[in-house]
């Protein structure tokens, strides 16, 4: 089945992280499904994806941290309270983390709420 490669993809991809990355990534990842179980998971452009309707976020890997991205993070201002989002880009915003510490679960699960319903 198609949605079981696209799930092994993402689990062979976080399982070849070096810690912590390795950590923050499942962490993100079950973040995610708990904020929206509705979202579809897929491995493109390197990377976990996930989407309801349209593409709503993201987790990119780096050597020194790991971010949490939001395709239309752009529009996700007023559910920021903590400005948490970064970036500069025409739309997207991100969320970078260094230690598994940082994650906020609330604030994250209100974006990835937020970012779905735009859709």
């Amino acid at each position: 089945m198609e949605s079981e490669r696209k799930i092994l993809e993402v689990n062979q991809f976080i399982a070849k992280l070096s810690e912590p990355n390795k950590t923050i990534a499942k962490a993100l990842r079950e973040l995610i499904f708990a904020a929206s179980p509705d979202l579809v998971e897929e491995f493109k452009w390197s990377m976990p994806n996930y989407s309801y309707q349209g593409l709503v976020c993201f987790i990119q890997v780096a050597k020194q941290h790991t971010s949490l991205g939001f395709h239309r993070g752009n529009e996700l201002a007023a559910f920021d309270p903590d400005h948490l989002l970064q970036g500069e880009a025409k739309t997207m915003r991100h969320i970078r983390i260094k230690k598994v510490e940082e994650i906020q679960p609330e604030a994250i699960k209100t974006l990835i709420q937020q970012a779905a319903a735009l859709n």
